[in-house]
């Protein structure tokens, strides 16, 4: 089983128990209902998915107390930072079933069958009614994203006990010895942050010119102590890596805040611990310092609210700009031509928006986005759940109108999400009263297809595609194409392939 797959199969076991107790003890005895379907894991077909996912969301859904015992190697590999106690207090106030059909159809993204036929697996009678009931629930006013570190969520393996009594009085040998031998000895020290000149971005615009912001920026106790805590291991040696840059320390609400990068990597330190995160070097990217503040890059415009007013900033942070969704995801400010949002990353993701009557050109300046694009974005944002970081985010509205045979009035988004590695996904989703995943697409010459019930009841298979374009779908049969929308009846099981002509 993948990492991926394991951290999905973590987060539904997460959100699916009863909302009670604390966090930690939550995600713990989730990851131990994990571990322990281990049995037939190296099955990774998607059947052998299916059996797993059923195990672990039927033994979520009504868990033994005697999970509760024993939990220290799940405690001790807890990540740095836990889902936001919104989601979970508001999934608490549900039904197990209920929550079940929550979490897969609007945290996983699986379609209303998928969501059925598991439903079913878990013994549901009627499972309709749960889905129903799981469409009406308001999304939560989440400020965090709901998915884990993926680096850290990996299988447990606990020890026997034994081993462990042992090395813990071998420890104690060996510290008295030290205690007694090497009383002189120095502390290892962490190694010194680096900073750039205060000029050097007008040299040149990279990551390594952003300079050392922040009113502890020459605290170098504080710097020292935050430098420790990420390159220094638990026995004093230390980590291997690159050379440490110091990009804020600070107080923000009260609170001492060290921004520190080594490579793509950066970390967030806090008395109270240490985040680090994969975030590329986008040298423009505005940094996440928590609390809906921005370290914004030495060389940017002034930044400005959605509504075109100024936004404050203090030595390169900006005031508090957050999201105006319920997910806490979405548009947050405007810098210079482009527009900036928040997709759960450590960076914020410069935001486009297509229209449907954009047309292709060599060569798309950044532009703003205006409010039908704030709109759109403020919608997708709360469908879209990257697994890793986002540096760019294109949303292409390339088909809208109403749906045949009585259907609403619907728009087919082609999304694309680019990565700092330079890597690009690109995902369909058709938005419609009830919005629906429809697969990949290509955001060049943007094509989806998926099957829909008109009002009526009978089942369609539909397929769109972008201005200039024809929607082609092998595997359909007696299909009409009127305004680039392909309408063929009945209920197509079998697969579809859908192209752009």
């Amino acid at each position: 089983m993948t990492k991926m797959a394991y951290g999905d199969l973590v987060r539904m076991a997460y959100f699916v128990l009863p909302g009670k107790g604390r966090r930690v003890y939550r995600l713990a005895i989730a990851r131990r209902i994990v571990d322990g379907t281990a049995r037939g894991a190296r099955d990774r077909s998607p059947a052998g998915y299916a059996r797993r996912r059923t195990r672990v969301l039927r033994r979520a859904m009504s868990p033994s107390r005697r999970l509760r015992i024993g939990l220290g190697p799940w405690l001790r590999a807890l990540p740095a930072q836990m889902p936001d106690p919104v989601l979970t207090a508001a999934l608490a106030k549900l039904d197990p079933d209920v929550r079940v059909a929550y979490v897969l159809r609007h945290m996983e993204g699986l379609p209303r069958y998928a969501v059925r036929d598991q439903l079913i697996e878990l013994r549901v009678r009627d499972p309709w009614p749960v889905i129903r009931a799981a469409d009406t629930v308001p999304p939560p006013s989440a400020r965090r994203p709901e998915r884990f570190e993926p680096a850290l969520m990996r299988p447990v393996r606990p020890r026997s006990v034994l081993p462990l009594v042992t090395a813990t009085a071998l420890t104690g040998v060996l510290g008295v010895a030290l205690v007694l031998t090497g009383r002189d000895e120095p502390p290892i020290a962490a190694p010194p942050l680096v900073s750039a000149a205060p000029d050097a971005w007008t040299r040149a615009r990279t990551l390594d010119a952003w300079p050392a912001r922040g009113d502890l920026a020459h605290d170098r106790t504080f710097t020292t102590r935050a430098a420790s805590a990420w390159t220094t291991g638990p026995d004093g040696s230390q980590r291997p890596g690159g050379t440490v840059r110091l990009l804020y320390a600070g107080r923000l609400d009260g609170v001492p805040v060290t921004l520190m990068r080594r490579g793509d990597r950066l970390a967030r330190y806090t008395p109270g611990g240490l985040d680090v995160t994969v975030a590329g070097t986008d040298p423009s990217a505005p940094i996440a310092l928590g609390g809906g503040r921005y370290l914004l890059a030495p060389w940017d415009a002034r930044p400005e609210t959605l509504a075109g007013a100024p936004l404050a900033t203090s030595d390169g942070v900006t005031a508090p700009a957050r999201a105006a969704t319920g997910c806490g995801r979405g548009p947050l400010f405007h810098l210079g031509a482009r527009t900036v949002g928040d997709l759960g990353g450590p960076r914020a993701a410069v935001l486009t928006y297509h229209s449907p009557a954009y047309r292709p050109a060599r060569t798309d300046p950044p532009a703003r986005l205006g409010a039908e694009g704030q709109k759109f974005w403020n919608r997708l944002a709360c469908l879209t759940r990257p697994s890793r970081p986002v540096s760019a985010a294109l949303a292409w509205n390339f088909w809208s109108g109403r749906l045949p045979h009585g259907g609403d009035h619907a728009d087919w988004v082609c999304t694309r999400l680019t990565h700092p590695t330079g890597a690009a996904t690109a995902r369909a989703t058709l938005l419609t009263d009830k919005d629906r995943a429809t697969g990949p697409c290509d955001a060049r010459r943007p094509a989806s297809g998926t099957r829909w019930r008109a009002p009526s009841g009978r089942w369609y298979y539909l397929a769109a595609a972008g201005r200039g374009l024809v929607p082609h779908a092998e595997g359909v049969r007696r299909s009409t194409t009127s305004d680039r929308l392909l309408v063929a009846p009945g209920a197509r099981s079998a697969p579809v392939t859908v192209t752009a002509r």
